[in-house]
């Protein structure tokens, strides 16, 4: 006669089935951070994924630049007026509109993207190193706007008092200035002062950090205000007041208690502000108060592109095709990123 219990057990003869429920169970309920919810539902959005591989392929590209470009043979600079067999590569007689090619834009099996007019630079080796400048100078200014506007948001969400009315006018000072005509004035006069007061050549190094610093400056009134609302939430919350009761300072209960419970906020605004900046820099080259010749952008080869579209189409085809998919893809994480991070997704 056997004891009903052993008729309970697992098929492997070991621990009772109610045992393995209990444990199954017990790994269903168990928890989890929002940082793995988040992933796990980042791993099931194949636009996201797809985003995220096509961002890492554009990184990819702007950093190892010079080695695509040799692949090419074509330096971005380097002025083409014939082929390697010594055949013409530009019509001199029509205004140097290139020969040749898919709709007339001199595509060959040497310049792959065809070329520019007037000089025959590649358009391949350009649109490479533009890709470097457009990330280059959005990075930098998200950097500037994400520090600065996380730091006064922080300060006056948690002191208030005197310290958050005038960091809120402050804020809405920022707000309410025409940034766009800002840059569009400031750019150039900054980079003519840094060569006037310092002796530094008005090259486009020159003129990429000034575009990095004042899209950064007008750009982090907006993140301060949400950062702001958020500290005068986390700040009530029991975690901080029990630092606050063990005598933590404010600079430790800010950088230590407060802005780890701000990452996912900081990640998906980055996310978004990365591609306005790609755009706002190329709109500005494009206006002539970006980058100029003879570094690539962009914004400078669509700008130089607008007087040849009707000869040479893919001249503007190609530097406009790389924004519009960089700019789509950035913003599709950036969702993506938003709807990992909100803790209400999901349910029901």
């Amino acid at each position: 006669m056997t004891l009903g219990v052993t008729e309970a057990q697992s098929p492997e003869g070991g621990l009772p089935a109610d045992h393995l429920a209990e444990t199954a169970e017990a790994k269903q309920i168990e928890g989890r951070s929002l940082g793995q919810i988040a992933w796990a539902r980042l791993k099931k959005d194949k636009i996201a994924i797809a985003s995220a591989i096509i961002i890492l392929l554009i990184i990819a590209v702007a950093v190892f630049a010079p080695l695509i470009v040799k692949l090419n043979g074509f330096p971005p600079d380097q002025f083409n007026k014939t082929n390697a067999d010594g055949s013409p590569l530009l019509n001199t007689r029509d205004g140097g509109i290139p020969i040749g090619g898919l709709w007339g834009s001199g595509t060959s099996s040497e310049h792959w993207l065809g070329v520019e007019p007037q000089n025959g630079r590649d358009v391949f080796s350009r649109l490479v190193y533009g890709t470097r400048v457009s990330l280059l100078v959005a990075l930098g200014g998200t950097i500037i706007a994400i520090v600065i506007g996380t730091v006064v948001g922080m300060v006056s969400g948690y002191f208030r008092g005197w310290v958050d009315t005038l960091l809120s006018r402050l804020m809405d000072i920022m707000l309410s200035f025409p940034s766009l005509l800002f840059v569009m004035a400031l750019t150039p006069v900054i980079a003519d002062r840094g060569q006037d007061l310092f002796g530094i050549p008005d090259d486009n190094k020159l003129r990429m950090g000034v575009l990095m610093f004042v899209l950064g400056f007008f750009g982090w009134a907006y993140l301060a205000r949400i950062v702001r609302g958020q500290t005068l939430s986390l700040r009530e919350r029991e975690f901080v007041e029990a630092a606050r009761s063990l005598g933590a300072g404010p600079g430790y209960v800010i950088f230590r208690q407060i802005l780890p419970n701000l990452l996912p906020t900081l990640l998906v605004y980055t996310t978004l502000l990365i591609p306005s900046y790609i755009t706002a820099e190329a709109a500005l080259s494009f206006l002539g108060v970006g980058i100029k010749e003879p570094t690539s952008s962009w914004g400078r080869m669509i700008a130089d592109a607008s007087d040849w579209i009707e000869s040479n189409p893919l001249y503007l085809f190609f530097p406009g095709l790389a924004l519009f998919i960089t700019v789509l893809a950035f913003n599709l994480l950036g969702d993506s990123v938003r709807d990992a991070l909100d803790p209400r997704a999901g349910r029901g």
